[in-house]
């Protein structure tokens, strides 16, 4: 199991005092977060993607680099990289650079996000949501996989003879989570390539989700992947603690009456019955958390959402100190229990690594003498052969 911390990045007013942080202010806040959830032994850190006030995060592989760098073991990721609206293009390598840059420390979680007004500002149809997302994938997928790439699709530029550079690192994509609050086409596409299905399930009642996530490990079975057991799960959560329930009731309740996400809708009471958001002592979350896999199955991800709705720093912090030093510990040993054999470890570029080469060295891809035609020059790798037929035989960087 991994655990770790998503964000969405919103810049909210503290209802207890009145006061909006600058964006300045928030950036440099979620960096000190981000570093801080790996002192207290979290394993990954994952940060949303918004082109809008308040959120700041329009360029999540901007930030997670410098992350990286500040970082030795965290995971970095994204919950969600808008695959509906970036080029799967840029995709390909901005998230191959991150893996380079961190190590092999990256993932990336897709999704169609949540701000309608997105579509226009990048030129899409957002009634082409659907057709957008399996188009952009597939395009992704195979940049990835195949040196060159010859493509045609509908909603964008053909390519020929294309390379996507650099790279992925040791010849192995970055680990794919499809995220989906609502759509089943997600958990199909999700179960289609054998990627893994997170289901943010921070809004709905599980057993909506519960739903999707059986759809996704049914349809991985069907595609040959594996048991629908073998399927790669992540599930999203809240949490607000103190060693005392009746303080973190009372403490977090203003915050969530004015948050923009959840405000002014159910009571927090109801909230926290029909939805994973857990407000209380670390046990309650310790319980209610453990318990998870008896409604959607062992699973292999839990991101948790605590820097939201205007908290101050120094409170989130806190909340880290408690997840990491007394909830998580706890969760990693109740849920290794009877924890049967088959179901994977979650994924990490090492064990990709060692499912695709075993125990022969990785692929490091070396570029030949290439002019940066591949439509005559064939591969532009030295370890890459010509394909079968080509016309002008073997080029000569071929090894």
């Amino acid at each position: 199991m991994q655990f770790g911390i998503m964000t969405v990045s919103d810049i909210t007013e503290d209802p207890t005092t009145g006061r909006t942080p600058s964006e300045a202010e928030r950036i440099q806040a979620t960096l000190t977060i981000a570093r801080h959830a790996e002192e207290v032994g979290l394993d990954v850190f994952a940060l949303g993607e918004h082109h809008n006030p308040p959120f700041w995060s329009s360029s999540p592989t901007t930030t997670l680099a410098y992350i990286a760098a500040q970082t030795e073991r965290l995971i970095l990721t994204t919950s969600t990289t808008l695959i509906t609206t970036n080029d799967p293009v840029k995709i390909a390598e901005d998230f191959a650079m991150l893996q380079h840059v961190s190590g092999g420390r990256t993932d990336l979680m897709l999704g169609r996000g949540n701000t309608g007004p997105v579509y226009p500002w990048f030129g899409k149809d957002i009634r082409q949501g659907l057709p957008l997302t399996i188009e952009n994938y597939d395009l992704l997928h195979r940049l990835w996989r195949e040196d060159v790439v010859d493509w045609e699709g509908k909603f964008r530029t053909s390519l020929q003879g294309f390379t996507a550079t650099p790279r992925p690192l040791d010849g192995v994509p970055p680990f794919v989570w499809h995220g989906s609050i609502r759509t089943p086409e997600i958990a199909e596409q999700a179960a289609y390539y054998g990627n893994g299905f997170f289901a943010n399930n921070i809004f709905w009642p599980k057993e909506h989700y519960q739903r999707l996530i059986t759809l996704y490990r049914e349809r991985f079975a069907h595609y040959g992947h594996g048991t629908p057991e073998q399927a790669i799960v992540g599930l999203g959560g809240q949490v607000f603690m103190r060693a005392d329930s009746q303080d973190a009731v009372r403490e977090f309740r203003p915050y969530f009456d004015n948050a923009p996400v959840y405000g002014h809708g159910p009571a927090m009471e109801d909230f926290t019955e029909m939805t994973p958001l857990t407000v209380g002592s670390p046990q309650q979350v310790i319980d209610r958390y453990a318990a998870m896999r008896d409604t959607f199955g062992d699973y292999q991800r839990q991101l948790f959402l605590l820097d939201h709705a205007g908290l101050p720093l120094k409170t989130v912090l806190e909340q880290l100190d408690i997840l990491g030093g007394e909830v998580v510990p706890v969760l990693r040993r109740e849920l290794a229990k009877n924890r049967p054999a088959e179901v994977p470890d979650a994924p990490t570029h090492a064990n990709l690594v060692r499912k695709t080469y075993g125990a022969a060295a990785p692929r490091q891809a070396t570029p030949g003498a290439n002019r940066g035609d591949n439509l005559t020059a064939g591969s532009p790798y030295q370890d890459a052969p010509a394909p079968a037929g080509a016309a002008f035989g073997l080029t000569g960087g071929v090894r």
